[in-house]
């Protein structure tokens, strides 16, 4: 059976990106601390390691929104950007992209094939499902695509990985939900030097 998978770096008060979100800083100012986890000196620690495969491996889609895909805002205008990844996205599987804008899809190396999805997150589900054929669907980010998500009732699993920085401000993960919504039960706790990682069985 296929599960949905939410995963992100967050900081100890609650963001997943700072302030100040642009081409030259796209995890906004301060935002690139939270991922030093899986990018910095303990990259190769096992624990994180055993998250990234988690996070990465066998996935049958992705979800993702616009501003995690890249700084092009508005009309797409024949815009030549391929995502911050290079030639060869670490995905290899298909990726959906919420847009409000129409976009044809960009086949890359390694099989990654970004589509551009106008009508929701819940029609980038559908199409992930479909395309996943059983295998999990991983919702990448940014915060509002995490958002939509939950909101939706897609996601089975949130792990964050929680940093011992402080943002300060930025995009908040939990924005605009009600009290105990969503519903969730903590059900693993992993550590690595300066990053705990948590994981949260969704009650839908």
């Amino acid at each position: 059976m296929t599960r949905t998978n939410l995963s992100m770096s967050i900081s100890a008060d609650g963001y997943v990106a700072g302030p100040e979100q642009s081409a030259d800083n796209p995890l906004g100012i301060g935002g690139e601390k939270l991922h030093a986890w899986h990018l910095g000196p303990e990259k190769d620690h096992p624990v994180n390691r055993q998250v990234v495969g988690e996070m990465m491996d066998g996935m049958g889609a992705t979800i993702m929104g616009r501003n995690m895909f890249g700084p092009v805002r508005g009309d797409w205008q024949q815009s030549s950007w391929r995502g911050w990844w290079g030639d060869e996205p670490p995905y290899h599987c298909p990726v959906f992209v919420l847009t409000h804008y129409r976009k044809d899809a960009i086949a890359m190396a390694g099989g990654t094939t970004f589509h551009f999805v106008t009508e929701g997150v819940e029609a980038a589900y559908s199409q992930a499902l479909a395309a996943a054929d059983g295998r999990d669907i991983s919702i990448a980010g940014g915060a509002s695509c995490a958002r939509q998500a939950i909101a939706a009732g897609l996601v089975d699993e949130i792990d964050l990985q929680v940093s011992a920085v402080l943002l300060g401000s930025g995009e908040r993960l939990f924005d605009g939900f009600s009290a105990g919504v969503p519903r969730m039960e903590l059900v693993r706790v992993l550590e690595a030097p300066g990053v705990a990682h948590l994981r949260y069985h969704v009650h839908r």
